[in-house]
C-alpha cells in the first residue's frame, strides 16, 4: 500500500466515520483512500473549520476526530481550532501535509517548520519520514489522543510518503536530471539512496485496537472520604463539567447517580442538557450565590478558572470535593479538601452506589434553590421588552426554546446574544449543547454544526450566532448546501459587537471597533446554495422559526436574519 492506502487503513481501523479536510496536492493520496473505504471526506472552506468539526465528532461520539490538511498555510490556518481543542481536552487527529523529505528546508512551496508551530499546542506531535513508520506512528497518535487527559495530536505526513512509490521514484529520477557529468551523478545516486532508505522494510498499516478513551480506576478509598464528607451535609452543591460526559456510554449510568446522590446541581459546558430539560435536581440560575451558601461543593470535572472566580465563588468555611482528570487542575488557585485525580462520571457512579438511597441532599436547601430559579424565571420574563420595534433577544431566544424538538442538539458561537441563549434555553438531552469550552472561541458554529448534522442525521441542529462570530464562517453555508446537511441557524443581528461596545462605551466613551452593519445575511446564505430568511418584527417570529423548521425538514440549511434591539439584559457582564 502506498502512504495515502495506510493512513486509511488506520482511520478504518478506528472507527472513523468522517474526515474533514480542505484539498491540497500534498494530501490527496489519503482523501481518495479514504473515500475507497467508505469513510465520508467533507471538504470545508477554511481549514480552521475541519479542526472545530472535528473536534465536535470526539464530543459527540467519544472517537478521535480527524482533520486532513495541506502543507504550510493548510496547518497554520488549523491552530486556533487546535488550542480550542486542546483547552476543551478534545482527542481529535489533525494530519498535515508536507513537503518532500528531500527537499525539506530547502525553500520549497508552503515548507515552513510547522513542528516549532503545533508542538505547543498539542498532546503529542511526530513527523514521518520512513513509509514503515506512518502505520505505528498513525496508531500511536489515536492513543495519544485518547489517553488520559484527553486532547489533539499532530502528524506531518510528507507527500512523498503518500503517492504511490512507483510515482515518487519517477519524481526524484526525473529531478534528478539524469545527466553524466559528476554532479548529475552524485545527486541521482543520493536520491536513490534517500528513496530506498524512505521505502525500506515492510510497510502496511498496524492492526491496534481502536483506541478507547483512558478510564482511570477508581480509588475506594477516595470514594468513602467523599461520601463521609457529603453525610454531614446540609447544604450539598455538585456541579458536572465537560469531563463527566467525555464518554457517551455511561451517560445513562451518570444519570442515575446524579438521581441517587439527591444532591442539587447545576450543569456547565459539554454538560448542559445532560438531565434533561426539566429535572427536579437541576438548578439554572443565581449560581454564585448558591455556591456562597452551601456548606459542601462537590465539582465533578469543573476546575479553578474564571468561571468559577478562580475558586472566589465558594466561601472558605465549605469543603470541597473536586475531581478531575488533569492533576494540574486540582490545585490551581484553590486547594480543595479532597482532591481526586480521576474519571469524574467514573467517580460520581461509585459514590452514589456509596451513599444511601434516598440520596445526601437536604429538601429544605433543594426547595429553597428552586424556588429561587422560580423566582428568577419570573424576573427574565419581566426583562423582555414591550412587543414593537425590533426583536428583544430574550423574547428571541424564548420562542427558539420553545421549538426545540425533543432531540435538538444546540451549537452556541457567539458573545451577547449567545450569553442570553445559554442564560435561557433548555437543552433537550445529554450532549444536547456545543460551544467552544474556557478559550471562548468564536467561529466554531459551522465546523461543530456540521460535525453535529454528520453524526444525528435525524436530529435538528440549531446553529445560533452573533451577528460578529457569523462572519468567521459564513462561507460554510455552501459545505452545508454541498453535503446535504440542513442546518438551523439564527444569527442574532445587533449591529454590533455587543458584548464588547455595551462596556467599552460606559467605561471609555468610545465604540470604536464595536459597530458593525445590519447586513443582509439571509441573501448571502440564498447565495450560498441554503435558505435565507429575514424576521425584522416581532409578530413573525413563531412564523418564521416554523418556516425555517420545514425547510431543513425538507433538506435544505437555513439561516435567519433576526434584527435584534438593544438590551439591558447582560449590562456589567465581563469575563477576564
Amino acid at each position: 500500500m502506498h502512504g495515502g492506502e495506510i493512513v486509511a487503513e488506520v482511520l478504518r481501523g478506528h472507527g472513523v466515520p468522517f474526515v474533514f479536510t480542505l484539498s491540497g496536492g500534498h494530501i490527496s493520496p489519503i482523501l481518495v483512500a479514504c473515500k475507497a473505504r467508505d469513510i465520508r471526506v467533507v471538504d470545508l472552506r477554511h481549514e480552521v473549520n475541519t479542526v472545530f468539526a472535528a473536534d465536535a465528532v470526539a464530543r459527540l461520539t467519544g472517537i478521535p476526530g480527524v482533520a486532513v490538511v495541506t502543507a504550510g498555510p493548510g496547518v497554520t490556518n488549523t491552530v486556533t481550532a487546535v488550542k480550542n481543542a486542546q483547552m476543551a481536552q478534545s482527542p481529535l487527529v489533525l494530519i498535515g501535509g508536507a513537503t518532500a523529505t528531500a527537499l525539506k528546508g530547502r525553500g520549497a512551496l508552503q515548507d515552513i517548520d510547522q513542528m516549532a508551530v503545533m508542538r505547543p499546542n498539542v498532546k503529542w506531535a511526530a513527523r514521518v519520514t520512513r513509509l514503515k513508520d506512518l502505520g505505528p506512528v498513525m496508531e500511536r497518535a489515536f492513543r495519544e489522543a485518547a489517553g488520559g487527559v484527553p486532547g489533539p495530536v499532530f502528524v506531518e505526513a510528507p507527500v512523498d510518503l503518500l503517492y504511490p512509490e512507483a510515482v515518487v521514484r519517477d519524481w526524484y529520477l526525473t529531478a534528478g536530471g539524469g545527466g553524466k557529468s559528476l554532479a548529475a551523478r552524485l545527486t541521482s545516486a543520493y536520491l536513490r539512496h534517500h528513496l530506498n532508505r524512505m521505502f525500506a522494510g515492510e510497510a502496511r498499516a498496524a492492526a491496534g485496537a481502536a483506541a478507547a478513551l483512558a478510564q482511570p480506576g477508581v480509588r475506594a478509598g477516595a470514594v468513602r472520604r467523599a461520601a463521609a464528607v457529603l453525610r454531614g451535609a446540609q447544604r450539598p452543591l455538585l456541579l458536572v463539567g465537560s469531563q463527566a460526559v467525555r464518554d457517551p456510554a455511561r451517560l445513562d449510568a451518570l444519570v442515575a447517580a446524579i438521581g441517587r446522590l439527591g444532591m442539587p446541581v447545576y450543569l456547565t459546558g459539554m454538560a448542559r442538557g445532560l438531565l434533561g430539560a426539566g429535572h427536579p435536581l437541576q438548578c439554572r440560575h443565581k449560581r454564585r450565590e448558591a455556591l456562597k451558601e452551601a456548606d459542601v461543593v462537590l465539582l465533578a470535572g469543573v476546575p479553578f478558572d474564571f468561571r468559577l472566580d478562580y475558586g472566589r465563588q465558594i466561601p472558605r468555611r465549605a469543603r470541597i470535593v473536586s475531581i478531575n482528570l488533569d492533576a494540574g487542575a486540582l490545585r490551581r488557585n484553590r486547594r480543595p479538601q479532597l482532591a481526586v485525580c480521576g474519571d469524574p462520571a467514573a467517580f460520581l457512579i461509585a459514590l452514589a452506589q456509596a451513599t444511601p438511597a434516598s440520596g445526601v441532599g437536604a429538601a429544605e436547601w433543594a426547595g429553597h434553590l428552586a424556588d429561587r430559579d422560580q423566582v428568577q424565571e419570573g424576573e427574565i420574563a419581566e426583562n423582555v421588552a414591550a412587543p414593537g420595534g425590533l426583536l428583544d433577544p430574550l423574547d428571541l431566544c424564548r420562542a427558539i426554546d420553545g421549538q426545540l424538538a425533543d432531540d435538538s442538539t444546540i451549537v452556541a458561537d457567539g458573545g451577547d446574544f449567545i450569553a442570553t441563549a445559554a442564560y435561557t434555553l433548555r437543552p433537550r438531552g445529554p450532549l444536547s449543547w456545543l460551544d467552544p469550552g474556557p478559550f471562548g472561541t468564536l467561529g466554531v458554529g459551522a465546523g461543530f454544526a456540521i460535525a453535529a448534522k454528520l453524526c444525528r442525521p435525524a436530529s435538528e441542529v440549531w446553529l445560533l450566532y452573533g451577528d460578529g462570530s457569523l462572519g468567521f464562517s459564513l462561507a460554510e453555508f455552501d459545505s452545508m448546501a454541498r453535503h446535504g446537511l440542513p442546518v438551523l441557524a439564527v444569527v442574532g443581528n445587533d449591529a454590533s459587537w455587543q458584548q464588547i461596545a455595551r462596556g467599552q462605551i460606559e467605561v471609555l466613551g468610545d465604540d470604536v471597533g464595536t459597530m458593525l452593519a445590519r447586513s443582509d445575511y439571509q441573501t448571502a446564505a440564498d447565495g450560498l446554495g441554503a435558505r435565507g430568511l429575514l424576521l425584522d418584527d416581532p409578530g413573525q417570529t413563531a412564523q418564521i422559526l416554523d418556516l425555517a423548521r420545514r425547510c431543513v425538514a425538507d433538506g435544505r440549511p437555513v439561516l435567519v436574519n433576526a434584527h435584534l434591539g438593544s438590551s439591558e439584559f447582560r449590562k456589567g457582564a465581563l469575563s477576564i
